[in-house]
């Protein structure tokens, strides 16, 4: 008898085993969804998750469902329809899975807009780029902003040297990943700018970091379509570049957004009187910039 109960026992374990439901996919902002309520055809959606892990549904409103499981969403999304359908019978379906573009600037081969995977971490965003452009010495600890502006400090070093992948922050729509350089400069910036003058930047930090630490508010009025850039050359004849800086970071276009070098002067124009040309793209990411740099 013993041998026969260890015997049930033991397929019994098994059973269980192999039956368990596997662990559901969590939802991420930019996943699209397909929302079905039986019965009412109008409520039944295609969605798309925001950026803040929502999604906007008829009657209820904005509804969280970022970082739930699709069971948990479902119970989610049930419990508030139900002040206005009776007993409603939902289902949730992820139908296609998001893939966040994220900006990465700074110290890296190709800084630029990469489109990434919906899990896609601090690590995939370096390669994507091309990895750390200067390695010499100790790695630098990246900043790493979220849409919201919210900034954490990743220590590469430890993450990319010495394998600690509890570090290895995951990414969202619109995160940006800034890696300093090893080396501080400084430049001018002038115009309408919220705190015009000297100004400290990295080694291969780009124009829209300069702007973005001189200040970018509404208030400052700034064109940034004709920003002006001018600079000592190699032969020591002065140069001077035109840059649509809302065009670049509207479409992630790095060559358009151009390496600082050191002793550059930046003068940002005011806008036309009853021109709008603070969009919300570019100062947008502006914003973001000034968050993450110190």
């Amino acid at each position: 008898m013993k041998y026969h109960a260890r015997l049930f026992v033991a397929i019994a374990l098994f059973f269980a085993t192999v039956c368990a439901t596997p662990p559901q996919e969590m939802i991420h902002p930019g996943d699209q969804l397909s929302v079905t309520v039986y019965g009412q055809q109008t409520l039944s959606q295609n969605v798309t998750v925001l950026p803040d892990g929502s999604i906007e549904y008829p009657l209820i409103g904005r509804v969280q469902v970022g970082g739930f499981s699709v069971d948990d969403a479902t119970k989610n999304i049930s419990s508030r329809l139900a002040k206005y359908v009776r007993h409603p019978y939902v289902t949730v379906a992820i139908t296609q899975l998001g893939q966040p573009e994220v900006l990465v600037l700074g110290d890296v081969k190709t800084p630029g807009k990469y489109q990434l995977r919906a899990d896609a971490k601090v690590t995939d965003a370096i390669a994507a780029a091309g990895g750390i452009a200067d390695q010499d010495g100790p790695m630098p600890d990246a900043r790493i902003s979220d849409s919201q502006g919210q900034v954490q400090t990743v220590s590469l070093q430890k993450l990319l040297h010495d394998g600690d992948t509890t570090l290895d922050r995951p990414l969202g729509e619109g995160s940006v990943v800034y890696v300093p350089g090893p080396t501080l400069m400084n430049v001018v910036v002038t115009g309408a700018v919220d705190h015009p003058g000297e100004v400290q930047v990295s080694e291969g930090d780009r124009l829209s970091m300069a702007v973005a630490k001189a200040g970018n508010s509404a208030q400052s009025n700034a064109d940034l379509n004709n920003i002006r850039v001018m600079r000592t050359g190699p032969d020591g004849k002065p140069q001077e570049y035109t840059v649509n800086l809302y065009q670049a970071l509207e479409h992630g276009d790095s060559s358009a957004d151009i390496v600082l070098q050191k002793g550059d002067e930046v003068f940002v124009p005011e806008a036309k009187k009853g021109t709008n040309v603070w969009g919300t793209a570019g100062s947008g990411i502006l914003y973001l910039l000034s968050r993450l740099i110190p």
